[in-house]
């Protein structure tokens, strides 16, 4: 049993010597009742401390997590302080155009932070009831996420991406170019990076600078050879500055979260050393509820003026989207935009197949007095015809294209207008959403008027011909 060095105060009481130490966790037995995800100090020989938390705590025994590692502690010489209150960040309006580890403390040389207020970094349930529905479209400048998978303010819209697949230069993009029209009130971006390698944070730092942009973000980087433990913080560090910039300072917050994947491996590697039993994969039982509590710090509350919303980038191990991690962040949010690896290999970007991708909130948010009034309908044709192109390539893939008919031709060179003029974009490229709604009419123009079945009238008159 380790020893007791404070005796009065549980907050403050602080225990000589562990009990095991395993990877980045810590044992102690027979403690006062501590609190789950309390905060700690972890004190080694020569007196210098680390942070931790409280991953699990029981009658018999507590286990703790080091944020910077276990390297050099020993058994009887390392102390725990429990502090009695769960981990905090200090939190003001200031940390927007700097860049911060993955507990938020700066990393780019300058000042540290002023503190407006002290922050709980687990957060605060936000009750179902004070919700309030998203509607407001976010015009990303990019033609086949305004136009097909319309992101709306409030909206959790994960991307689904693979290894070596542009989701970092896509996510760069969205963050340099998202805005809400005609609104009064501030936007800003926190981005979160867990796992990424020092060249990809660079390019982060550098799209931001160079494009004017990076006084109105904050960057939350958790670097590849940073201790893997701090990415589980991470996300939460973030989401924690977007809350009070949204909800405190009234601002409309677009946070990115890139890779979500990192997160999860990381998550499972702590619940490897824990000895916890393994659910699909390896993962942990309890990987639906984690994401869930990130993903559900986003939205609108009613009677404030702010909102947060919800880009987290995951990739998918071996391209395969019924892997747990992009499985269950499906059922949590509302939609999603899927990358395919054949569209890149064309040299079309951004190459987000445009069947699989699907935003559920875009309905709300598009139509007369919000985006045009022929976009719903433009969209549901632009989908319908790209499906039939998919299953006119498969059918020229069997019997060659000189035995389709005249219509089929047609569609095959609606698909190529169709990737080429209107999913394909240079990376600095910002078309606004009369841009994109125009593009969708010149490559529709392809097809007969007789195709267009999802189209009224009214709108063929107006458009088609223009």
């Amino acid at each position: 049993m380790p020893e007791i060095k404070n005796k009065t105060l549980l907050s403050g009481r602080e225990y000589i010597g562990v009990d095991k130490i395993d990877g980045a966790l810590v044992f102690v037995t027979k403690t006062h009742p501590v609190g789950y995800r309390e905060l700690i100090e972890c004190i080694d020989r020569k007196g210098n401390p680390r942070l931790g938390i409280v991953l699990e705590s029981s009658t018999n025994f507590v286990v703790a997590q080091i944020f910077e590692g276990t390297s050099g502690l020993t058994l009887p010489g390392t102390r725990i302080r429990f502090s009695g209150k769960p981990l905090t960040i200090s939190i003001s309006r200031d940390m927007l155009g700097r860049v911060f580890n993955g507990l938020g403390q700066p990393i780019d040389g300058g000042p540290a932070q002023r503190c407006d207020v002290e922050l709980n970094v687990n957060g605060m349930a936000i009750n179902p009831t004070a919700r309030e529905y998203p509607r407001d479209f976010i015009q990303t400048g990019i033609s086949v996420i305004d136009g097909m998978n319309t992101l709306i303010r409030g909206q959790k819209l994960p991307i689904f991406s693979g290894n070596g697949l542009p989701h970092n230069e896509l996510a760069a993009q969205i963050a340099r170019q998202a805005k809400i029209r005609g609104s009064t009130t501030e936007f800003a971006v926190v981005f979160a990076a867990m796992g990424v390698k020092h060249d990809v944070a660079q390019f982060f730092i550098r799209s931001f600078e160079e494009s004017g942009v990076l006084e109105n973000v904050a960057l939350f980087l958790s670097l590849a050879d940073d201790p893997s433990i701090e990415r589980l913080q991470t996300p939460r560090t973030a989401l924690t500055l977007a809350e009070h910039l949204a909800f405190n300072e009234d601002m409309h917050v677009l946070v990115i979260m890139t890779d979500m994947t990192n997160y999860c491996e990381s998550l499972r590697e702590i619940s490897t050393i824990r000895g916890e039993i393994p659910s699909r994969k390896g993962y942990p039982g309890y990987l639906y509820s984690d994401l869930a509590e990130l993903y559900e710090r986003s939205g609108m509350i009613k009677g404030y003026k702010g909102s947060i919303t919800l880009l987290p980038i995951l990739t998918m191990p071996n391209d395969d989207i019924s892997h747990p991690v992009p499985d269950l962040s499906g059922y949590i949010t509302e939609g999603q935009i899927v990358f395919e690896r054949e569209m890149n290999g064309r040299g079309i970007y951004p190459p987000i197949a445009g069947l699989p991708s699907l935003s559920r909130l875009m309905k709300d948010g598009i139509g007369e007095g919000m985006t045009r009034e022929d976009h719903p309908h433009l969209a549901s044709q632009l989908f319908a015809a790209y499906s039939y192109v998919k299953d006119v390539r498969n059918l020229a893939s069997v019997i060659g294209e000189e035995e389709l008919t005249p219509l089929d031709h047609n569609y095959l060179d609606f698909g190529r207008e169709f990737e080429q003029k209107f999913v394909s974009q240079r990376k600095n490229e910002d078309r606004s959403i009369e841009q994109t709604l125009d593009l969708g009419w010149e490559v529709l123009r392809t097809l007969p008027v007789e195709e267009l079945h999802r189209i009224t009238d009214e709108e063929i008159e107006k458009f088609y011909g223009k």
